[in-house]
């Protein structure tokens, strides 16, 4: 009898440790891969004023949802070939106050290259230091062509960003015109990402 009893409570002592395993395990979400094609970052400009003057709204990006939003929860934001990132502060009056922690930089190499997120290369936007995704012909992700005004990505030029979650993201901007279309309308963002919703995990 006491040797069944000892029996007896070595299984619920076995089947409460494995209880305790499964619910002290964690899953992970599976790693995104989406493209966006035609994201509209349309920006005015007054060449009547010396040094002209641009004006528009910045088009808000997440890439926990995917999609554009209007609030808070925006990693990057888009207009003309200019990219923000939700944290550090504004560096120009028009832009979208920065409310979280997001950081960004450019990496090289291509999209599936880009396996690991070095953290010591993010940064944030700064008023001092200048934007996380620096702008300028030859400077981050596009390069300008003065004799026919044609914008194109530069190949190899990958965006890293630590979204305002603090999970990782990668993007590889594909065209800057409408359906990829030189001679259409600009301002108009098609690109791909990748998108690792496992807060804290590095890897691709």
């Amino acid at each position: 009898m006491k040797k069944m009893k000892f029996l007896t409570a070595l299984v619920i002592l076995i089947a409460f440790a494995s209880c305790s395993s499964d619910d002290d395990s964690t899953t992970s979400l599976d790693v995104e891969t989406a493209a966006v094609s035609n994201l509209a970052a349309t920006q005015t400009t007054d060449y009547t004023t010396t040094p002209p003057s641009i004006s528009g709204e910045y088009t808000r990006f997440s890439f926990a949802t995917g999609t554009t939003t209007t609030g808070d929860d925006w990693d990057i934001a888009f207009r003309g070939t200019t990219i923000l990132v939700n944290g550090g502060e504004e560096t120009a009056d028009d832009q979208p106050a920065r409310t979280a922690n997001a950081r960004a930089y450019i990496a090289t190499g291509s999209l599936a290259e880009i396996t690991e997120v070095n953290t010591a290369m993010l940064s944030a936007d700064s008023a001092t230091e200048g934007l996380a995704i620096t702008t300028g012909s030859g400077n981050g992700w596009y390069s300008y062509n003065p004799e026919n005004h044609i914008i194109s990505p530069i190949a190899g030029k990958v965006i890293v960003v630590e979204t305002v979650t603090g999970a990782y993201a990668k993007v590889e901007i594909i065209s800057y015109y409408k359906d990829g279309d030189t001679a259409s309308d600009s301002q108009y963002y098609t690109f791909n990402y990748v998108y690792n919703p496992n807060v804290g995990e590095t890897s691709f």
